[in-house]
């Protein structure tokens, strides 16, 4: 996955190679602020959104594959994200 773009919720091949590069960019953001990484987060996304390369159905697939994972607390700030993404 070189972007949000890349990722579309399927199985298979593409969701090894996108697993393997969220590992890469956790490593990246270990022990970094978590408001650094959200800001990292948002902003590739917003890329993405603004050169037509990220659609609303992909950044819910993002949603559903990730917010699992989340306590409530950081749950609730990737909604928020999301939902601005969405809007735009």
């Amino acid at each position: 996955m070189k972007d949000f773009a890349s990722y579309a919720g399927k199985k298979g091949r593409e969701t090894e190679d996108w697993l393997r590069e969220a590992q890469e960019i956790a490593a990246r953001y270990d022990g970094a602020d978590e408001n650094e990484m959200l800001r990292a987060v948002y902003a590739r996304a917003l890329e993405g959104k603004k050169n037509g390369t990220l659609t609303n159905e992909q950044i819910d697939a993002f949603w559903h594959a990730f917010s699992p994972s989340l306590d409530p607390a950081r749950r609730k700030k990737l909604f928020k994200i999301v939902l601005q993404l969405k809007r735009m």
